[in-house]
């Protein structure tokens, strides 16, 4: 399963739904939302109030990333505006097995992200838990940056222990993904693939997103 993640981080919020729009008309299968407090990750982006109107724009799962502290604060406040899927970040929980079962518990997906430096083996406790895990591939807090090499390796590992042990956790990527680097994701084992720029900043929004659809199916 290969499934493309648009994430709003660089969208237009002033044409927001028309943005969503474009994306869905293009084959998207998820809307990214990522939230971020200025405190985790440098940036500030929106929170539950956003996540809640982006629910009404479109019918199609919200994978909502917290690159927030404190998420266990917050987790009711986005299932209930509408989060699919709740991912939070290794570094920041503490008693991430704790925090997992009650993203399950309220009703979405759990996910759990991994930053650049963080080894994967720092999962091995929780794989059996996740019901997704996000690859950083760049450093967390701003859209546009480079894709880091070493994450295809991370997601080689994770797709090797998925297949060695049956754990049902889907692979995403996140950073960097565009027409050359969202093939080497794939042949590395990664299912759900984020892209922010390099769709909603091209001249055509929809043409974009298909070529990377398109690319992930083949």
């Amino acid at each position: 399963m290969k499934l493309l993640a648009p994430s709003i981080l660089s969208a237009d919020f002033s044409n927001l739904s028309r943005e969503i729009r474009y994306v869905e008309l293009a084959g998207a299968d998820i809307i990214h939302c990522d939230v971020m407090d200025g405190k985790f990750v440098p940036n500030i982006t929106f929170g539950p109030l956003v996540v809640s109107a982006v629910n009404k724009i479109t019918g199609l799962p919200l994978d909502v990333h917290l690159m927030i502290e404190n998420p266990d604060l917050h987790l009711e406040a986005f299932v209930n505006a509408g989060a699919d899927y709740i991912t939070v970040h290794q570094e920041e929980v503490i008693h991430l097995n704790r925090t997992l079962n009650k993203i399950k518990e309220l009703g979405a997906k759990a996910g759990v992200a991994i930053n650049p430096a963080t080894p994967v083996e720092t999962l091995t406790e929780v794989l059996d838990l996740a019901d997704l895990i996000l690859v950083m591939s760049v450093n967390p807090g701003f859209g546009g940056q480079q894709f880091i090499p070493n994450s295809i390796t991370k997601i080689r590992k994770l797709s090797d222990l998925k297949q060695k042990y049956g754990y049902k956790y889907l692979i995403e990527v996140d950073g960097g993904i565009n027409k050359n680097t969202i093939q080497q994701a794939s042949d590395a084992g990664c299912n759900v693939f984020v892209a922010g720029s390099s769709i909603f900043s091209a001249d055509n929004i929809s043409a974009a997103a298909t070529e990377l659809k398109n690319l992930i199916q083949q």
